[in-house]
């Protein structure tokens, strides 16, 4: 759907090496936006159709002048390899605040269901109540609260909430370190979930479309706007491993297995691997079914953006480098 240009949108992606960064600033920038990219380590200039400026999303200058003129700040940054999580985030979304609320801008934040606990399962709506059972969790609705707060004070804030995201961009997600390996052939589907639990999982591509769809018509949401994806529901664990023995069956002729992801590992590994610790804490979300109800972005678009499974997980093994036959060792 292309956007009306003539409104000199500009938008401010922060996160934009990440996977669902890189992929909002891509099709914000083939809806015709102009898009602008703060990175730590950038050469500025533009590349692919993007701006670059170096810049770093814990000081609060770098934002501030980076989102000058912007009309969205996308925040969809984390701190590399999850280290520090916890003492960074919020003042990471301090930064954000600021300058959305100095420019009057749209802060657009990809929503999780760690922000949820128990009595809010199995289906979770937007106004469902937010009590969750992780220091995660909790940071996580914080950071709505404060996002809330400065809707309250001029800016304006959307929040897509979505489930497990997997990709054609490798990143840091259960699609491409749990069930698979990213760049590596497909011997073997891991699964991480309890047996007959329901999981659901969101494609980044379609993540990103409902995105962009809703900021094409920002002018009729709410100050402080909501959504949930109903992404793909696995209804028994079993639709999402499928789907990959599926296609590494159809693109290499390939018959893989699947086994229960080893949990015991994460725990061993835990005292020394920050991400082991994170995905460790999550486990509870396996073990129950958590889906979300569409009802109210399907009423407002109309209809949520959605890729075929296969079709998704196709482009994703493919994207990750999944699918490429394994070298044939020489004999000496």
């Amino acid at each position: 759907m292309a956007h009306d240009t003539t409104r000199g949108d500009t938008v401010l992606v922060l996160g934009a090496t990440g996977g669902i960064g890189g992929e909002v600033a891509r099709q914000l920038r083939d809806a015709g936006w102009e898009v602008r990219a703060l990175k730590r380590d950038a050469q500025e200039g533009k590349r692919e159709g993007i701006t670059w400026l170096a810049g770093d999303a814990m000081d609060a200058q770098a934002v501030r002048r980076a989102a000058k003129g912007c009309s969205v700040i996308v925040h969809a940054v984390n701190p590399p390899g999850y280290r520090n999580w916890s003492e960074l985030v919020l003042p990471m979304l301090d930064n954000t605040i600021a300058a959305a609320k100095a420019e009057g801008a749209t802060v657009v934040l990809p929503g999780t269901v760690y922000n949820f606990g128990p009595d809010a399962f199995p289906l979770l709506a937007e106004d469902s109540p937010q009590r969750p059972l992780t220091r995660k969790g909790a940071i996580r609705v914080e950071m709505e609260r404060r996002l809330e707060e400065a809707s309250r004070q001029g800016a304006r804030v959307l929040i897509v909430r979505a489930g497990d995201f997997f990709g054609p961009k490798a990143g840091n997600n259960w699609f491409s370190q749990g069930l698979v390996k990213a760049g590596q052939p497909v011997r073997s589907v891991s699964y991480p979930g309890s047996a007959g639990v329901g999981h659901q999982w969101s494609y980044l591509p379609d993540v990103a479309r409902t995105m962009v769809e809703l900021l094409a018509r920002r002018d009729r949401l709410d100050a402080f706007a909501r959504f949930h994806m109903a992404g793909h529901w696995d209804a028994d664990g079993t639709r999402m491993s499928d789907a990959i023995r599926k296609v590494v069956a159809r693109r290499i002729g390939t018959r893989v297995g699947v086994s229960a992801f080893p949990w015991w590992l994460l725990t061993l590994a835990s005292p020394l691997v920050v991400t082991f610790r994170e995905m460790r804490e999550m486990r509870y979300l396996w073990r129950t079914p958590v889906g979300m109800d569409n009802a109210k972005l399907v009423a407002f678009l109309g209809r949520e953006p959605h890729t075929p499974l296969e079709e998704a997980v196709e482009a994703s093994l493919e994207g990750m480098g999944c699918l490429a036959t394994a070298p044939v060792a020489a004999v000496a």
